[in-house]
Formats: structure tokens, C-alpha cells, sequence
């Protein structure tokens, strides 16, 4: 799949976000810079299909589809919209993420699931206490049990901290399983993403070489700053519900 942002905005002289023009597609980590504590989460919705941008228009492999966005997206840890709540543990939040996935979400399954994700020493912790990466990879992971879902968009990593390396390697992970994974950061996460994008491609690009490998037809993660053009390079709820689009509580 691929999705086209072309020069969407949102409010009043496009305050709530300015014209932005972005893309990201199956096979693909993209990052974009947005600032301010609103905008990254506006983008989101609009990326996801969850808002209508007052300016510009987002397509579907196309075509203007926000349902098919809405289905196909999972829209991960927006503020305000998609992120969990501070105090409710990691068990906590599996838990009814699997639920809402169709999978079993007795303590026993949730507790199985986190050790294979690596984060069963994790469980009993506030998921704001979670390290970041863990964090990030669990609500991903979680996020694709649901039925459809072929891409992340993934906001804001960098307010809960850590390194942007280790949360952008989870993107980038996600990306070689297939799916379309965009990620709104601040622009300060953007120097960091770049050097380790460059630096995963060298790697590549060395081991190609010692096999023999050409990888001349390889296309590198490109990234994007929010207001310029696409470059390269009822059961309780335990989240907050959306605010625009469908209330779904969880990632989408």
C-alpha cells in the first residue's frame, strides 16, 4: 500500500498543522518532523484517516479511500487520542488489546505474549515507567493483532525519551515485515534517524558486497519535514478515545 499526503493543513491559517506534503508505503519506515505538542498528533489523524485536513488530500494507493485508511492503519500512541493510560500497567494494556484483537487475554496468555515479546519482566509496570523502546514495540506489536491492519503510524516516540536510534530500529524493523510505518518525531529526532538509516545501509551494502550482492536497485527510508515536500532520505477503557473520526480507543 501507499499513502499520499499532498499538501494537507488543518485550522485557521493552518495553525493546528501547516501544509505538509509527505508519503509512506509497505516495505518502508518514513519519518516526518512535526513541532508543537499539537501538530504531531493532527498529522496523525490525518494520516490515518481518522481527520479531514481543511486543505490538500490524502490518497489510498490512488485514490481517496479514508475508510480503507481507517481499516488498514493502526494510528499508535497519539496523545491524547491512542496512547494508553499513565498508570495502567503493561499486563494491563495487552490485556485489552488482545481482547479487542480476538485473542485470548487471560493473565495467563497475556504474561505468554509479553515474554515473547521480551517485556515479561515488564508486566506489573506502569506503561509510562516502560522503557521507551519496549514501549514502542509493544504498542506496535499489539497494534498489528488487529484484523487488516497493514501500517503504523506512529506518534510522538520522542516525548517519553530515550534514544531515537532505539525506537526508530523498531520502526524500521516493522517495515522489513511488510508494513507501511510512517513516524512523526520532532525535528531533533531527525539527525539521529538519518545517521542510522545511513548507517544500516552501509551495512547492508557491506554484506551485499561480500556475497556479491548488488543492491543498486535498493531504495532507502526517506524523511520529511512537516510544511515541506516529499524527499527521499462497553467494556472500560483503558485509553483515551479519539477525538476526531471514530472513537476507537485503541491504535489503529
Amino acid at each position: 500500500m501507499r499513502v499520499v499526503l499532498d499538501a494537507v493543513g488543518k485550522g485557521r491559517r493552518e495553525h493546528a498543522l501547516p501544509v505538509t506534503s509527505a508519503a509512506f508505503e509497505s516495505g518502508r519506515a518514513t519519518l516526518v518532523a512535526a513541532e508543537t505538542e499539537q501538530r504531531p498528533a493532527v498529522l496523525g489523524l490525518i494520516a490515518s484517516g481518522r481527520m479531514r485536513p481543511d486543505t490538500g488530500r490524502v490518497e489510498l494507493d490512488g485514490r481517496t479511500d479514508a475508510a480503507g485508511l481507517r481499516r488498514r492503519i493502526a494510528l499508535v500512541d497519539a496523545p491524547g487520542v491512542s496512547e494508553p493510560v499513565p498508570d495502567v500497567t503493561l499486563a494491563g494494556v495487552a490485556a485489552e488489546e488482545l481482547m479487542f484483537a480476538g485473542r485470548r487475554s487471560d493473565p495467563v496468555a497475556v504474561r505468554r505474549w509479553l515474554d515473547e515479546q521480551g517485556l515479561g519482566d515488564e508486566a506489573s509496570v506502569p506503561v509510562s515507567n516502560v522503557d521507551p523502546a519496549g514501549r514502542v514495540r509493544a504498542l506496535c506489536e499489539l497494534a498489528v493483532l488487529r484484523k487488516g491492519v497493514e501500517a503504523i503510524v506512529l506518534v510522538s516516540p520522542d516525548r517519553h525519551g530515550g534514544e531515537p536510534a532505539a525506537w526508530w530500529a523498531v520502526a524500521e524493523d516493522f517495515a522489513e515485515r511488510g508494513f507501511a510505518v510512517l513516524v512523526i518525531a520532532g525535528q531533533a529526532s531527525s539527525p539521529v534517524v538519518a545517521r542510522v538509516r545511513n548507517e544500516r545501509v552501509e551495512t547492508r551494502r557491506t554484506i551485499a558486497d561480500t556475497q556479491g550482492v548488488s543492491t543498486s536497485g535498493a531504495r532507502a527510508p526517506f524523511a520529511q519535514r512537516a510544511g515541506g515536500g516529499v524527499g527521499r532520505p462497553r467494556v472500560p477503557r483503558l485509553t483515551a478515545p479519539a477525538r476526531q473520526g471514530r472513537a476507537r480507543k485503541s491504535p489503529r
